[in-house]
């Protein structure tokens, strides 16, 4: 039997700063998962990985996450995509520089 296909978004790091992004619907990307575009099609999703995979000069290790609707936009299912998101694991680093 095959398995449903959950919503997704595609993530990676942009090349040059690192930082996580996720690819938005009007072919750009973000640092902020609520403006990620969500799949719902796994070929749709596909085709969006291979068109984010095309950009190396970009961004690196582009993969598909696993999301759920949430009230502000998409929220990881896995804990690993929750991590990323916050930014470097120590305070005063990236993202987690406005949180200390």
């Amino acid at each position: 039997m095959a398995r449903t296909f959950s919503p997704k978004v595609v993530t990676g790091n942009a090349l040059i700063e690192g930082d996580v992004v996720y690819q938005t619907a009007d072919d750009g990307w973000t640092r902020d998962l609520a403006h990620a575009e969500v799949l719902s099609d796994e070929a749709q999703a596909n085709l969006r990985l291979l068109m984010a995979e095309g950009q190396p000069e970009v961004i690196v290790g582009a993969y598909l996450a696993d999301v759920t609707p949430g009230t502000d936009g998409p929220v990881p299912t896995h804990f690993r995509e929750g991590f990323r998101r916050t930014g470097p694991s120590n305070y005063f680093h990236g993202k987690q520089a406005e949180i200390g």
